[in-house]
């Protein structure tokens, strides 16, 4: 079964946020903290600035990026007519 190439053009911006999103996880996952000892030559708010990435910081990302794919993704829902109804 062949989808409409409006169909193919929803799934691959959803698949692009989707990878973008997983690009913005896992830098702020791993590569923050590979770079950890150099940001610990970085104090903000008398703190490392690697340890505030590892203990607060990537988790304010996280919580920051679920909401902000939740709003792309219901962007991209509606520009298609694939939204929920409220």
């Amino acid at each position: 079964m062949q989808a409409s190439p409006r169909m193919e053009e929803y799934w691959r911006k959803t698949r692009n946020l989707m990878i973008t999103s997983l690009v913005i996880w896992a830098i702020f996952s791993f590569v923050i903290h590979f770079f950890v000892y150099f940001l610990n030559q970085i104090v903000i708010g008398g703190f490392p600035l690697g340890f505030y990435m590892a203990a607060q910081g990537s988790l304010i990302v996280f919580v920051i990026q679920i909401f902000w794919f939740a709003w792309k993704q219901n962007k991209i829902d509606e520009e298609f007519g694939v939204a929920e109804e409220e």
